[in-house]
């Protein structure tokens, strides 16, 4: 038993005590008082719970955003990469026919472009934390 069992039983024995020196006509309001102070301990029990509770998930988000992986999964990634690739035989094809060898290296660097921005879009909390060693760095 802890202690607030311990002061529940105590509870529970002065109303059964007050119950018998003063009589049936009171019981309705003794056991309406017990009551009402075992629903303050409930109460109190499951608010703590529950800011238990919350405290956990917070230091669990707090974890999860410091140590963030890049959002994109492997499959995406590949898939863009693979896409981006048979884009890359029409849009070579055209800018070659169009523009010769300015046109082939124009629709490359477009292609090289579009797979730059997303790497480093995929990676950006790798490319952040970088960037903050290096500040914390230069600051000491």
């Amino acid at each position: 038993m802890d202690a607030h069992d311990t002061e529940l039983k105590k509870e529970l024995d002065a109303t059964l005590h007050a119950r018998r020196e003063l009589g049936e006509e009171y019981e309705p309001a003794l056991v309406d008082s017990f009551l009402e102070k075992v629903d303050q301990r409930v109460d109190a029990a499951v608010d703590r719970r529950v800011r238990r509770q919350l405290a956990e998930q917070q230091m669990a988000q707090a974890r999860d955003a410091r140590s963030a992986t890049p959002t994109d999964s492997f499959a995406e990634r590949f898939g863009f990469g693979l896409v981006s690739l048979v884009l890359a035989i029409p849009l070579s094809a055209i800018g070659a026919t169009q523009a010769h060898l300015p046109g082939l290296i124009v629709a490359w660097a477009g292609i090289v472009g579009v797979n730059a921005v997303q790497a480093a879009r995929s990676n950006a909390a790798l490319f952040g934390r970088r960037r903050r060693e290096k500040d914390s760095d230069c600051q000491e």
